[in-house]
């Protein structure tokens, strides 16, 4: 189960933004599952106040599966892209680890097979 704490920095949060950020966020269920807890820890806003080229906007999410952390970070002239980006980022490096864990124990369920083949020929 996924929980969100969203925070706004230099900006204020709008329920249009925090509904974009949720709907973003939620595709992260399909890598977590029901039985594990999962804390994301969002932050979306303007880096400052004083850019001569216009805003910079920022979206950062730290994400915590189990025991394991993950963590997003995209500076951008949009929210919306900063946030699309962020997503992506997380998304990328939580499947990332999922294909590494899951070809790990394959790898370890063959030398396994491969251990009891050998002992059955002897």
């Amino acid at each position: 189960m996924l929980t969100k704490h969203i925070k706004a920095t230099n900006i204020e949060l709008t329920p249009a933004i925090s509904d974009y950020v949720d709907k973003k966020v939620d595709v992260l269920n399909k890598f977590i599952g029901e039985e594990i807890d999962a804390l994301a820890k969002i932050e979306v806003g303007k880096t400052t106040n004083h850019h001569n080229k216009g805003d910079i906007f920022r979206a950062e999410i730290n994400l915590t599966i189990g025991k394991k952390d993950y963590r997003a970070v995209v500076e951008t002239s949009d929210l919306y892209a900063a946030i699309d980006d962020m997503k992506d980022e997380i998304v990328a490096e939580v499947s990332k680890a999922k294909r590494k864990h899951f070809h790990l124990l394959k790898k370890g369920h063959q030398k396994i097979k491969d251990f009891l083949k050998g002992f059955r020929s002897k």
